[in-house]
């Protein structure tokens, strides 16, 4: 797994996911659970929806450093508990595809990187608001 699996797996991304897939065992039961899964069958879908946001403001409240998340890849990724050095940024940047220009200056990089993470995230189902996005 890479860099950015590990920052949807801390924020619940996985979670969501196993959440949204109801038990085969449910279906096999009788025909009423399996009608009753089959008729809320839309519900795991709104439920997969992550509150980014959320979560990463209730660790912020929990960790003793004051992290700029909102701003800062470095703080991000602190607040995460994850690796923050430029070879761990650099290494996330390079998976997520950041153009070659932006690689060779580190503030570049941290800019369009913590940009691509919250735009990823939201593209794969994180509840993220438009003002964080650009």
């Amino acid at each position: 797994m890479g860099l950015f699996g590990t920052i949807m797996e801390k924020l619940g991304f996985g979670a969501a996911a196993h959440a949204a897939t109801p038990p085969p065992v449910a279906a096999l039961a009788s025909p009423a659970p399996a009608a009753s899964a089959a008729a809320s069958a839309p519900k795991p879908a709104a439920m997969s929806a992550v509150d980014v946001v959320g979560k990463l403001e209730g660790l912020a409240t929990k960790n003793p450093q004051k992290l700029n998340w909102k701003t800062s890849i470095v703080d991000l990724m602190k607040l995460l508990n994850l690796d923050s050095s430029l070879t761990a940024r650099k290494e996330l940047a390079t998976e997520l595809g950041c153009p070659a220009d932006k690689m060779g200056d580190s503030a570049q990089m941290n800019m369009w990187l913590h940009k691509a993470v919250l735009q990823k995230l939201a593209a794969n189902g994180g509840n993220i608001p438009k003002e964080l996005l650009h």
